[in-house]
């Protein structure tokens, strides 16, 4: 492969978006990474960290409309970690933050999208959040879910986040691009 794909990593607001630097420094041998997180993502990590290991500004916001955009076109998506309140708008179709308005419009691309949904158990288990699971799964992403690993007031620091799950399916994403290019057009 000539280039390395684009990869648009989302991030919402939850505790596991602590541990992006290491997981973008480890990705970016294969990935070109561009960071973009929902209003409240951005509080969990350091944002100027993640741009000197991408080279690419965090963005949280829509840029002005007479402005480039100064991020290249993305290949594909992970929207990690994803709360319950950013699964259940994407679901919805609501595009109103810059995040959600992008993984809407993968989904209208066919981009490949892997989402690593993070609310607590209480709130995986409203019924409401099956239902936007189900939609996006429908809707072809990819969704990393273990209803049995997810923080609830008994078990916070004692479940982990399933980051090498997410590597591995970006490692075959990533596999998917290089033949799909490999075979032209």
């Amino acid at each position: 492969m000539a280039s390395r794909p684009v990869l648009y990593l989302i991030a919402s607001g939850a505790a596991p978006a602590s541990e992006l630097p290491a997981l973008v420094a480890e990705l970016t041998a294969e990935w070109d990474i561009c960071v973009i997180t929902t209003p409240e993502g951005s509080r969990f990590f350091d944002t100027r960290q993640i741009a000197e290991l991408t080279g690419h500004p965090v963005r949280a916001s829509f840029k002005d409309p007479d402005a480039p955009d100064i991020l290249p076109a993305a290949d594909a998506f992970a929207a990690a970690p994803a709360t319950f309140n950013t699964i259940n708008k994407w679901a919805a179709g609501i595009s109103d933050t810059l995040a959600l308005g992008l993984l809407n419009e993968a989904i209208g691309l066919g981009l490949p999208i892997v989402a690593v949904p993070w609310p607590n158990a209480p709130l995986a288990r409203h019924p409401a959040f099956g239902r936007s699971v189900a939609t996006l799964r429908d809707c072809q992403v990819t969704v990393i879910l273990d209803a049995e690993n997810l923080p609830d007031q008994t078990n916070r620091g004692q479940v982990s986040f399933p980051w090498q799950q997410l590597r591995a399916e970006l490692a075959q994403v990533r596999a998917g691009l290089a033949a799909g290019r490999a075979s032209g057009p």
